[in-house]
C-alpha cells in the first residue's frame, strides 16, 4: 500500500477523477471505509441498469439510509449523468447530511451532455500514477520508465506480469472507455492512431502528418486528441509567448500520462529503453513533466506548464508560470554528466527573459550553477520548484 499525497476533502461533496488504474477506489476505501461509506458502483451491470431506468431510486437508496452512513460514493460516475441531478436535489432540496464522493474515469460524457457538475457545491481532485515522492524508497528509475508508475504494475515485480497489465489496460481502455461508451465506433483508425499518437508523445502535434500516417483527415485527428484528453489519457502543453494570440498560432505537444501506458499503446514494451539513446531521453522527459504536473496539482500550486520554440527552432522543453514567482524556463537532460554544450539553449534565452529563473534537471548527481543557469538532479528540482 502506497501513501498517495492527494488530500480528499472530508466534510465537503468531491469528484475525483482520473485515468482507469490510478489508484482512486483503493484510496477512497481507504479514506471512507465501508463502516461509513455507500458504495454505488456503477461498473455493475445490474447496479447501472437499475439507475438508468429509474434515476430516483438513488434518491429513494439515500434518504433510507443509517445516521452513521456519512459518505456516499458513486463510481464512475460518467456512466450515467443523469444522476448528478438526482444528487444536486438530495444536496439542495433535502439537505441529506451525507457528503457525496463521485468518481470518474472520463470527463468527456459530463461535458458533452452539459451535466449539473452540482454549481460548485463539490471539491474537484484528480489522480495520476504514482509519483516518486508516494513510491519513496521503492523508486526505480529505470522500472518507471519501462513500466510507468501506476499502482497495479508496482504491485508486482515480475516483468512478464507488468507486460501482461499493460497490454490489457490498452484492450481495456479500447473496449470500455471508447467503443463500449460509444465515443468511437469505427475502432480500427483510431486503434492505429493511438500507436501513432503515443509515439509521438512528449513532441509537437503534426496534425496532417498523422492524418496521413492514419488515413483520416485533420479534423478527426484533432477530435481524437480531444478523445485522450477527455478520457484522461494525456494531457496538452501548449506553446509559451507572452501574447495569447500568438501562443495560439503554434501547436502544442501532446503528453500521455503514463510512460508504461505510453509504450503498451505504442507496442513497444517488447523494447527496453537504452541509456544514451533518443527513446531513452524522449520517455525520462515526457516522465519528469509529468511528474511536475502531479505534483503542481495535488499542492494547488496553479503552475501553468507549457513549452517554447523559437522560429530558429531552438526548444525550452518547460515554461512554467509561477503565480507570484519568476517565470521558471527548465531544460530535461537524461544524461548523468552535464557538459558545457548543455547549458547553450537556455544561456541564449539569458537576455531575453531578464528576471526569469533557469534550470537544467537531469540525472547528474553534482549541483553545478553557471551564470543564472542552475543545474541540479531531476529530482531535486521538481521539489525544488
Amino acid at each position: 500500500m502506497f501513501h498517495r499525497l492527494l488530500k480528499l476533502p472530508e466534510k465537503r461533496s468531491f469528484f475525483l477523477f482520473g485515468a482507469r488504474g490510478t489508484g482512486k477506489s483503493t484510496l477512497i476505501r481507504e479514506r471512507f471505509p465501508e463502516s461509513s461509506a455507500h458504495l454505488v458502483n456503477l461498473l455493475d451491470l445490474d447496479v447501472e441498469s437499475r439507475l438508468a431506468r429509474d434515476p430516483m431510486s438513488l434518491q429513494r437508496e439515500v434518504v433510507a439510509l443509517p445516521t452513521a452512513t456519512t459518505h456516499v460514493v458513486l463510481d464512475e460516475i460518467q456512466k450515467l449523468p443523469v444522476l448528478l441531478d438526482v444528487v444536486h436535489n438530495l444536496i439542495e432540496t433535502l439537505k441529506v447530511p451525507q457528503v457525496f464522493i463521485l468518481t470518474g474515469s472520463s470527463a468527456r460524457k459530463l461535458k458533452a451532455g452539459g451535466a449539473n457538475l452540482l454549481a460548485g457545491r463539490a471539491a474537484v481532485r484528480t489522480m495520476f500514477p504514482l509519483t516518486v515522492a508516494e513510491l519513496s524508497s521503492a523508486f526505480d528509475l529505470q522500472a518507471a520508465l519501462t513500466w510507468g508508475t501506476l499502482p497495479a504494475v508496482w504491485n508486482t515485480a515480475d516483468s512478464d506480469e507488468r507486460a501482461d497489465f499493460l497490454r490489457a489496460y490498452a484492450t481495456t481502455y479500447l473496449k470500455e472507455e471508447i467503443w463500449g461508451e460509444q465515443i468511437i465506433r469505427n475502432l480500427p483508425p483510431f486503434r492505429r492512431f493511438l500507436e501513432v499518437a503515443s509515439l509521438q508523445s512528449g513532441k509537437i502535434i503534426n496534425y496532417s502528418k498523422i492524418a496521413r500516417d492514419v488515413g483520416v483527415d485533420v479534423k478527426t485527428v484533432q477530435s481524437w486528441y480531444e478523445v485522450l484528453q477527455d478520457t484522461l489519457i494525456g494531457f496538452y502543453l501548449d506553446a509559451y509567448h507572452s501574447s495569447v494570440r500568438k501562443q495560439l498560432r503554434q501547436a502544442p505537444k501532446f503528453y500521455f500520462f503514463d510512460t508504461g501506458v505510453t509504450r503498451a499503446l505504442a507496442q513497444m514494451l517488447t523494447v527496453q529503453p537504452a541509456e544514451r539513446t533518443s527513446y531513452y531521453g524522449e520517455l525520462f522527459e515526457q516522465f519528469v513533466v509529468a511528474q511536475l504536473r502531479s505534483r503542481s496539482v495535488y499542492e494547488d500550486l496553479d503552475y501553468k506548464l507549457s513549452y517554447m520554440m523559437t522560429k530558429s527552432q531552438m526548444e525550452i522543453d518547460l515554461v512554467v508560470k509561477r503565480p507570484g514567482k519568476p517565470l521558471a524556463l527548465i531544460e530535461i537532460k537524461s544524461t548523468t554528466s552535464l557538459t558545457d554544450d548543455d547549458f547553450k539553449t537556455l544561456e541564449h534565452f539569458a537576455d531575453e527573459f531578464a528576471g526569469a529563473d533557469f534550470y537544467i534537471w537531469s540525472r547528474d548527481p553534482v549541483a553545478q550553477k553557471r551564470g543564472r543557469i542552475h543545474a541540479m538532479e531531476w529530482r531535486q528540482g521538481i521539489a525544488m520548484l
